[in-house]
């Protein structure tokens, strides 16, 4: 059985990621892990009771047909991890958090080195965000539970289940870039940080 989560700061930074209405568009197709979005209400809810710092990151999509693009209906953050006033958002245009934003010299900044990263979706902003920050020299966490892909056909034309992306990238981060866990342990993570305070 591995080890309890346990933070190395007492200031774990929650990062939500791309989490707007544009995904619900059927053009994305099947998805997986359903009830991500209410782990995610349910991590950003506890830190937002323990006053840890959060951030929320936007798509802002320059590609015309996108439902990310900023005015389509879809650009709009779900109502489940709307940001509240005075929360951070920041707005990024590729695939990673890091690039082309102030992401990196804010959590430096801060003394954020800590992450804890969920959203939209595993096998794309979440994955390229994720091994950023573990190059990056950050600490990152993934809640496989508070994230989602999609189906995807493979470089051989092979159709993949949401499940099967979603695992892959899950396998190709862990251990590598972050520590794959589910909110369960986040969150009795963050509770031993409490406790301790």
């Amino acid at each position: 059985m591995p080890a309890p989560l346990r933070f190395a700061t007492p200031t774990p930074l929650l990062l939500l990621l791309d989490m707007q209405l544009a995904v619900d568009h059927p053009g994305w197709g099947p998805r997986n892990n359903p009830q991500a979005e209410r782990v995610c209400a349910g991590l950003l809810a506890a830190w937002r009771e323990r006053g840890l710092p959060l951030i929320h990151i936007r798509h802002d999509s320059v590609e015309p047909d996108s439902t990310y693009r900023p005015g389509q209906p879809g650009h709009a953050f779900k109502p489940e991890a709307a940001p509240r006033p005075g929360e951070t958002v920041i707005g990024k245009q590729t695939n990673s958090a890091f690039i082309g934003t102030e992401l990196e010299s804010l959590l430096r900044g801060n003394g954020w080195l800590e992450l804890v990263v969920v959203g939209v979706s595993t096998s794309n902003s979440v994955e390229a965000t994720a091994r950023m920050a573990g190059s990056l020299g950050f600490s990152a966490w993934l809640a496989e539970d508070g994230c989602f892909a999609f189906d995807k056909t493979d470089w051989r034309g092979r159709r993949r289940g949401a499940d099967e992306v979603h695992a892959m990238s899950l396998a190709n981060l862990d251990g590598e870039y972050c520590r794959v866990c589910g909110s369960a342990d986040i969150l009795a993570a963050i509770g031993n940080i409490a406790g301790a305070a």
